[in-house]
This record gives C-alpha cells, structure tokens and sequence, in this order.
C-alpha cells in the first residue's frame, strides 16, 4: 500500500475479529494507511480485542500500559502516536478504557468499526471518543470494496461474516451483550462480497457467525433464506472451490443445513458443533436448550447425510455446580461421539453473565484436574484421527510457502494443515495428493497429479508496499 501514515493492528481472539480486522484495515487503507508490523514505527496502534477468554480486559490494559510508554516517548521526540481500542473489551468497558488508560485516543464497538476513519480524525482534536452504539445502518454497507487490497495480505482463504449477535444467552458467555442479538446479512450482499473475494483469487471462504446457523438473510426470491439455501448459492460462484462455516448451535442444525453437506460437494466434511458439557444437569445451568441425547442425535443425522464428516466441539470443564458424575457424563459424550479436534477450557467468570455470581465455584484445582484429564482424551482422538488419514487420497489446497524452503503447505478437507514438496504446485492451487505420514497437528503428503490452478493467475496480496 502506498499511504503516508502507518498502523499497526493487533488482533485477538475469534476467527469473527480476524474477519474484523482485515475489515478495519480496508477501511483505514481507503483513508490513506499502510500497514507495519512494528509498534514502534506506527502513527496508530488498533487494538482489536476480544471478551471470550479468562480476564481479557487485563490484558489489554496491561498491553495499553506499555503502549502508553511508546506514546510517551513519541511526544517527547515532537512525534504523535494515536491508539484505539476496538472488538467486544470495548464495547463490554466503553468510556471505562478511557478512564482507566488516558492514553487511549479512541474506543469503537464491533458494530461501529466501519466509522474508523472519521473517529480517528476526531480523536486528533478530542481524544477519548467512544462509539459503542448499535447504528441502524448496516456497517457492512460502508465499508470499501473487497476486491481492493486492504492492510492485511490476502491469500487464497477468507472469512466472511454472514450473521451476527447471538439469542441463546448461555448463562457463561457475553457475545449477547457486547454483539447484541441476531442479525443476518441479506443474500445479496453476502454473495457480492463473495464474488469480490473470488475474483481477486480467493478459492475456499468461511462463513462466519457467533451463531452462523442460525442465518435467515433475505433471499434473492424475496423470501428467508436458511444457511444451507446460501451455500447451495455460493457454490455457484466461478472460482470458489471449498466452503465452511463456523460456529454453530445444535439447535440450528436445520434439515435444509444437513442437506447441503449431503448434496453440496464444495462444503467441506468438517463440522464444529460446541456442545459445551454432556452433564444435562450442567446443561440446563448453562442455559443451552438441549440434552446431551438432542446433540448426540444431531450427530447421529448429520452423519448419516455425510459419513465421512469430521467432528470438532468446544467444552466448558467446571462450570458452576458441576459435580464429578457431571464431568464424567461429559467424558462419555467425548468417547460416543469422536472428535477429530476440539477446545476445551476451565470455566471462568465473566463479569455480567447469569453464572458468574453463582455460587457452587469449582474449585481451581479441581477445574484442572478435570480440564487435563479431558484434554488427554480429546488429544488422543485426534491422534487416532490424523492417523488414520495416512494412505488417503485427498484434495488439498495450497496455502502458504512452508517452514522449510522445500516445503509448500495447505489444508486438508478436515481443515488439518498438510506439508509437500515444493514442486507439488503454487499457493491457490488444489492439488490431489496421497498422505504419506501423520504428526500430531499435521500431515505430510506427496502429490500426484498437476495441480487443479487457481481461477486467477495471481492472488491480490494487500500488504505494506
């Protein structure tokens, strides 16, 4: 990029504030930015934050409090340094960041971001703004084009958000009230930015949502349009080869959603589906509407449209009240269902949430204790899995060049990164590969016919000039 003033982003958190930041960077890029990797060369530090892991406004005030020292020492060299705080901490804390870090120029909601430009230009003559509202307008209208390149280099994967907010209020999590509720883009503008993402060499899009689906955009009819209506519309698009989505609710997994991994070759076989604790007692306290049979039969549908589908989850080990027996319901659950990955966490309090002034806290040493115990068998299902893939035939998509300068590595089907030569073909390439061994994370490979090329001759990479 060819602008005159330097950020720096910094990113935490969910594939949703990846998606975000690559949005904000197109924004500032419009505005006459260029990206930096260092703190120390840029005229503005965004950071863009995320509320979901343990005490996450902490850390970022701790992150500003060393920020503030470079601010300091730009102001004493007759320089100016801007620093912004963006993502769910600011809109969970709001002028409370102010306060407590002066320092901090500007703070701006996730529902906001697209206003960047003009709050940083006010922030210059009024420091401290703050914008947590939720406009009417749909911010993602005002963003620029995403067939310009922005501040973050884009290869041949993206992620684009179709739904946001959440209606379901578990009782552990705060994505209601820094999100807000259920939002669902229309099918037209989805499938625009699709084809922009496509035409600048894009092979395999993600969707996103904090409850993806449960989409329901306006269709191109008129009419709702459920998650798997859309994929079906997105596989038409020339150029785009795979689709995912994430993250999911067992109670949205409509019929039309199963039918699209039964008919739609373009979505790939690998599901995340959180189930959280398979406890219906512990479930109930979570609020999450379903027994631990409900999800087991989900899955039981799921594969039965798509056996070889491969199953992620997220798990919650220590929530309130949760009991021994509780926890080795959900160690049973694990072993029934089989998972080829999954995350799994302590509990922890998050201020404003129905659980976090329960009483009935687990006790640390107990949450550990459970955590590692379930971690182990999660880890060994996901061994079993990745070994089991050696001797397959599978399609994978080239990404990146790999760590050693022989390698170039993509990803499998199931979402696993895959290692081959360098000779196997470019990045944006599909290439038809044999796997040849299994690590604990990854697979090793060795193509077997001339690559499937990518749509465009080269990919639109939008990083600093």
């Amino acid at each position: 990029m060819t602008g005159t003033k330097r950020v720096f982003i910094k990113s935490y958190g969910c594939q949703m504030n990846v998606y975000d930041a690559e949005r904000m960077g197109e924004a500032l890029a419009a505005d006459g930015y260029r990206a930096t990797d260092s703190m120390e060369e840029a005229d503005l530090i965004l950071l863009n934050t995320c509320h979901i892991r343990e005490k996450a406004a902490e850390k970022v005030y701790s992150e500003l409090g060393r920020i503030r020292q470079l601010k300091e020492d730009r102001a004493r060299s007759g320089g100016r340094l801007s620093v912004g705080v963006a993502g769910c901490v600011a809109q969970a804390e709001g002028a409370e960041i102010v306060r407590r870090a002066p320092s901090v120029d500007f703070v701006v909601g996730p529902q906001s971001y697209h206003r960047l430009p003009q709050l940083t230009r006010e922030a210059v003559d009024k420091p401290g703004v703050v914008d947590i509202d939720f406009p009417a307008e749909d911010k993602f209208d005002a963003l620029p084009s995403r067939a310009k390149p922005g501040l973050i280099a884009r290869g041949p994967t993206a992620f684009l958000t179709v739904q946001e907010g959440c209606d379901k209020f578990c009782a552990f999590c705060v994505v209601p009230y820094t999100r807000g509720a259920e939002v669902s883009r229309p099918v037209a503008a989805v499938i625009a930015e699709a084809e922009q993402l496509a035409a600048s060499g894009v092979r395999e899009i993600t969707l996103l949502g904090q409850n993806v689906n449960a989409y329901h955009g306006e269709g191109e009819d008129g009419r709702d349009w459920d998650l798997g209506r859309l994929l079906m519309r997105l596989a038409e698009i020339d150029g785009l080869a795979r689709l995912r989505y994430t993250t999911s609710h067992p109670l949205d997994m409509t019929d039309g959603l199963i039918a699209a991994h039964r008919d739609l070759p373009a979505l790939m076989p690998y599901l995340h589906l959180p189930v959280q604790a398979g406890s219906d007692r512990t479930l109930a306290a979570m609020n999450r509407r379903h027994t631990a049979d409900d999800y087991r039969r989900v899955i039981d549908r799921i594969r039965a449209a798509r056996p070889d589908i491969a199953l992620s989850g997220d798990f919650i080990v220590g929530f309130p009240g949760e009991s021994d027996s509780d926890f080795e319901d959900t160690m049973r659950l694990v072993e029934d269902v089989g998972y080829a990955s999954a995350y799994s966490f302590k509990y922890s309090q998050r201020p404003g949430t129905p659980a976090a002034g329960r009483d009935e806290q687990v006790p640390e040493d107990v949450k550990s204790e459970r955590l590692q115990r379930l971690q182990a068998l999660l880890n060994s299902q996901s061994a079993d899995f990745n070994k089991a893939m050696v001797g397959r035939t599978m399609e994978v998509l080239l990404e990146k060049p790999g760590r050693r300068s022989d390698q170039i590595t993509g990803r499998s089907p199931y979402l696993q990164p895959v290692h081959l030569d360098v000779s196997a073909g470019a990045v944006g390439d599909l290439v038809q590969a044999v796997i040849r061994d299994a690590g604990g994370h990854s697979l090793v490979a060795e193509a077997l016919e001339p690559p499937r090329a990518a749509a465009t001759p080269e990919l639109v990479l939008g990083g600093p000039a």
